[in-house]
């Protein structure tokens, strides 16, 4: 008679996953490739440590994430190849969406360039001030020219929601070579030119 060896189900599940991961080449995947650089936005104007701001209700401006394309939703950094192609540079990306970091850009830029007090859309009920919409409409670099471009088509819209101002915003700044490490600092640039000017803008309307 054979002795029969029962196994523990931990230990018989841990045998068998190596053998099964070797059965499918190809199909099962743990993870991309990481990218070699990882890109962010920086903001060229901040506000001070120690910064108060103080008023009263309705003089705040709520900074809301703005709308993007589909080309420009994604962490990867477009490359307008041609009036109908695009693709990507390789081996870089955003640490988060274009979208998301200028949203974050705008709001800083526009609290350090006046005495405005800016929310999110998370304190926007702490008061129902303007809101600052938009979308962002290029966010990227055209091969063709060279330049690394931003434009953002800004909405500020009025508590009571009938008075609405809009503008168009862009910037474009020289590109050396469309890769990874040449395209951050320009993109840089052009958001926070972008973001100076609307900051100049919105303080206008506030105070208009």
């Amino acid at each position: 008679m054979r002795n029969t060896v029962i196994l523990p189900a931990r230990l018989l599940i841990a045998m068998l996953l190596p053998a099964a991961a070797l059965t499918l080449p190809g199909c099962v995947s743990f993870g991309g490739k990481a990218p070699s650089m990882l890109l962010s936005l920086s903001a060229e104007q901040k506000v001070a440590p120690g910064t108060v701001r103080s008023g009263g209700s309705g003089v705040s401006v709520t900074v809301v994430e703005p709308e993007a394309p589909k080309k420009l939703d994604t962490v990867r950094i477009p490359v307008q190849v041609s009036p109908t192609s695009v693709a990507y540079i390789q081996k870089v990306q955003w640490v988060d969406t274009p979208r998301h970091l200028f949203r974050s850009l705008l709001s800083e830029t526009i609290s350090a360039s006046g005495t405005t007090i800016v929310l999110d859309p998370g304190q926007y009920s702490a008061d129902p001030g303007r809101r600052l919409l938009g979308e962002l409409v290029d966010f990227g670099v055209d091969a063709q020219s060279r330049m690394a471009i931003v434009t953002y088509d800004a909405t500020l819209a009025a508590p009571d929601g009938r008075s609405i101002s809009k503008k168009r915003f862009s910037a474009s700044v020289p590109v050396s070579n469309i890769e990874g490490g040449s395209v951050g600092g320009p993109l840089n640039q052009a958001a926070n030119k972008v973001a100076a000017e609307v900051a100049a803008w919105v303080t206008a309307g506030l105070n208009g």
